[in-house]
């Protein structure tokens, strides 16, 4: 609504230019949240624990975030994930301690938000 203001609507008009964009369907939390969370996977590779995140911070309810998430197919999720680790664990190359190295794929895999479970099971397959 902020920006509403700044381009000189009053309080009225701006809350009714939003009701009218939400009833024609242009401003919808749930399309909103379900583009994000394909877009975030797809483009940048997040994980669902990072996509979930950044959800809230947008102050997206949990039904939607919910909803959101189911959209994103198991399948390439797994992947995605299994693409990741093994990019990573050839770029982790030059460490010689194998628990250093498990230990570093293991974080880089948690930070891009992927679920600890799934990471487990990733990083105890290379050896």
């Amino acid at each position: 609504m902020g920006k509403l203001y700044d381009l000189g609507l009053f309080k009225k008009e701006a809350e009714l230019l939003v009701a009218q964009l939400i009833e024609e369907g242009y401003l919808n939390e749930e399309r909103f949240a379900i583009q994000f969370a394909g877009g975030r996977f797809r483009i940048k590779q997040w994980g669902k624990k990072k996509i979930e995140q950044a959800l809230k911070e947008k102050q997206v309810s949990s039904y939607c975030i919910k909803k959101a998430l189911a959209q994103i197919d198991e399948e390439p999720y797994r992947q995605t994930l299994q693409k990741l680790a093994t990019v990573k664990w050839t770029q982790l190359k030059g460490e010689k301690n194998i628990f250093i190295k498990k230990r570093k794929l293991q974080d880089y895999l948690l930070q891009k938000g992927y679920e600890y479970e799934l990471v487990k099971a990733e990083v105890s397959g290379k050896e």
